[in-house]
């Protein structure tokens, strides 16, 4: 088992975006929850923060928290102790414990010390994980982080700019959630600048956008070439066209996902179709090429989606500010999501 840390507010969205790269995962407390296994790819998770291997869970008290690790059998055989070197890291997380997190560290690190262990707080062999929230304590062994870049790549600081661009926090999360990985392919039918294609592109998926404007196919190309050839992760295939998100150049169940984020209000500038008959020609052309999809909006396309053949397996809701939320509707086409 595996204590997950998630980040932003909304658990169940962060614990949706999760199953991309766990099995089982469950919220079990305001910011935390558990998984059943978990894969390298958490390293490529917006909103989990860190993987522990999980001693065990307790209430939320240090003195539980001590009986717990006092029990716990375990092996970390690294350096010349049988941890190795190690350091407590204690949270309350956000601040839901009444918790003095200070005095949990050096309690807990005692234990550790009295079996053995060196302490070194800059750079351990081993680091446990004490996790306090509300009336819930995991402790568990530090696994992996996901890397946290995602300041480098805002929207104002791509070389093509045009205003409206996502943020690559929720890009990244989106594209997760529909499983963006190394060997699938990820289609954004509405591209624009690229936001969520560099996203899929830097966890290894191939990555196809498509728009209407050829201004915008160009200038994505231009943004995804900026980040792509400067970093590793990018593996895949990537390519954009000009073209309408309601009459695809792709053949049937070409595609592994689609994403999109649907244009806000009620006109749109391709063909001078109306909103609603835009989004539901690309619902449909979505369900052509591809199994899964996750789409966004300024309002539910749900209903819409399911005239279309889809499957509603999640809505979200995401608020950016007072006049504006944000709808994610993560639609299945029958393929469940593999996390192997």
């Amino acid at each position: 088992m595996y204590a997950l840390e998630l980040g932003g507010e909304d658990d169940r969205f962060a614990a949706a975006e999760a199953a991309s790269a766990a099995t089982g995962v469950e919220v079990v407390a305001p910011g935390l929850a558990t998984a059943n296994a978990v894969t390298d790819r958490v390293r490529n998770l917006a909103y989990t923060r860190r993987a522990s291997e999980l001693v065990g869970t307790t209430d939320a008290s240090i003195e539980s928290a001590r009986v717990l690790l006092d029990a716990a059998e375990f092996d970390r055989s690294e350096g010349d102790s049988p941890l190795g070197t190690v350091a407590v890291r204690a949270r309350d997380v956000r601040e839901t414990a009444g918790i003095d997190t200070q005095r949990a560290e050096r309690e807990l690190g005692q234990i550790l010390v009295d079996r053995g262990c060196e302490v070194d707080l800059d750079d351990p062999d081993s680091e446990l994980r004490a996790l306090f929230a509300d009336d819930t304590c995991l402790l568990g062994w530090l696994e992996t982080e996901s890397v946290r870049d995602f300041g480098t790549r805002k929207p104002t600081d791509r070389p093509f700019f045009q205003p409206g661009g996502m943020d690559p926090l929720l890009a990244r999360a989106l594209v997760n959630l529909a499983g963006a990985k190394p060997g699938a392919t990820l289609l954004d039918p509405m591209c624009g600048t690229g936001g969520v294609l560099i996203e899929a592109g830097l966890v290894g998926a191939n990555a196809l956008g498509a728009d209407a404007q050829t201004k915008m196919a160009r200038g994505a190309v231009e943004n995804l070439r900026h980040y792509f050839e400067a970093d590793d992760r990018a593996t895949g295939d990537w390519a954009t066209v000009q073209g309408d998100a309601t009459h695809l150049p792709f053949p049937d169940d070409s595609i592994d996902a689609v994403v999109f984020d649907a244009p806000y209000g009620r006109q749109s500038k391709i063909a001078n179709l109306d909103l609603d008959d835009l989004v539901t020609g690309a619902l449909s052309e979505a369900r052509r090429v591809a199994s899964r999809a996750v789409v966004v909006g300024d309002q539910s396309w749900a209903e819409e989606a399911r005239q279309t053949g889809w499957t509603v397996e999640a809505e979200f809701e995401r608020r950016v500010h007072r006049s504006l939320v944000r709808h994610i509707t993560v639609l299945d086409g029958g393929d469940s999501l593999d996390c192997s």
